[in-house]
């Protein structure tokens, strides 16, 4: 979603951009009906990095990506996001930035939690100390970097570039019809999604969790694409049962999701890119986390964080409170910088 605009862009300014992708999301399915869905074309490269400890992805993409670099020698190395393939690729760029004369820019950088066990808050605060250029999605990010001791010359202003792919696909998504194709009527149910390690991969945090989604789930229906890793820790901690009264489906591809999550009365997520959608959409969020590295989306948006540490009560409460200020929400005023416009910024800060 971050990567189909920024190519767009490039090439509409007449620069030959070069896709890598990592496969670091091994998921075929899910990979496929993504590149499908945004228009994407066939990888120049693909790592076919797979499933592993971090340590493992991160080293089997750097081993990877060292030749690809060496072959390319690109004027820029843009890395996305904050997973295991964007601070290898950073490693990796950064130790041959003298040999090539190659440069290194970050998308969505100075995004913090401050929550060091997520191994993303590590990804994105390294991968940001090695980036020559840093891009900012929101104003709220420039903080973080400058207390970090990084030079303002470094720093760009650009916006969010997943909201420039929301745009571009929303009509489409509209169109899909996918809550009509799944049962339920618009307006008129709940959109989950739940992946992170913290929730799901131990039995006393998931069961809280879907007993929540169980009991919200007999006042509207509960639509939940279930993550294979969800998945596969239900089975193995005996939860499977909690899943029948929820309406689960196997992952959506992007289009699927966003037709889902544009037309849902509110959403439950763990997930960093729903945040950002839902306060694009005026959709009321509900975050599953302890803290956001995007602070942004609760003080300008529609998100709120459930009550710490997650119990079955407090996500229902959560749930309720978002419910009632829903037609608040739907008014909120557009965050700058989200305003479908800013592939064209990164490539502009590319050129100068």
């Amino acid at each position: 979603m971050k990567v189909a605009p920024i190519l767009r862009a490039l090439s509409e300014a007449n620069w030959r951009g070069v896709l890598v992708h990592t496969g670091q999301h091994y998921d075929v399915q899910m990979s496929d009906a993504f590149f499908r869905d945004l228009g994407l074309p066939s990888p120049d490269h693909h790592l076919g990095v797979g499933s592993g400890t971090h340590a493992e992805q991160t080293a089997r993409v750097m081993l990877a990506f060292e030749p690809i670099l060496v072959k390319e020698r690109p004027d820029w190395v843009v890395v996305v996001g904050d997973v295991n393939s964007t601070l290898a690729c950073a490693l990796v760029t950064s130790k041959l930035r003298m040999q090539l004369g190659t440069r290194l820019a970050h998308v969505e950088a100075g995004l913090r939690s401050g929550d060091w066990s997520m191994p993303e808050e590590v990804n994105r605060v390294l991968t940001d100390q090695l980036a020559d250029l840093l891009l900012l999605p929101s104003e709220d990010a420039r903080g973080n970097l400058v207390r970090e001791g990084i030079a303002e010359t470094r720093i760009a202003f650009v916006g969010n570039v997943m909201i420039d792919t929301l745009r571009q696909q929303l009509p489409a998504a509209l169109a899909a019809g996918t809550p009509a194709r799944l049962g339920v009527e618009p307006g008129r149910y709940v959109v989950c999604t739940l992946h992170r390690p913290s929730n799901v991969d131990r039995a006393e945090t998931l069961a809280p969790i879907l007993e929540a989604l169980r009991r919200i789930g007999r006042r509207l229906p509960v639509v939940l694409p279930l993550h294979p890793r969800t998945r596969q820790n239900a089975e193995r901690f005996g939860l499977s049962g909690a899943l029948d009264e929820l309406l689960v489906t196997e992952p959506l591809g992007y289009r699927d999701m966003l037709s889902l999550t544009a037309q849902g009365r509110v959403v439950l997520t763990d997930s960093g890119g729903l945040q950002e959608e839902t306060s694009s959409l005026g959709i009321p969020c509900v975050t599953l986390r302890q803290q956001t590295e995007r602070p942004v989306t609760v003080t300008q948006g529609t998100n709120r964080l459930a009550p710490w540490p997650l119990t079955v009560g407090g996500i229902e409460w959560a749930c309720q409170d978002a419910l009632d200020r829903y037609e608040i929400s739907s008014t909120v005023s557009p965050i700058r910088g989200w305003d479908g416009c800013a592939a064209q910024r990164i490539v502009a800060a590319l050129a100068m």
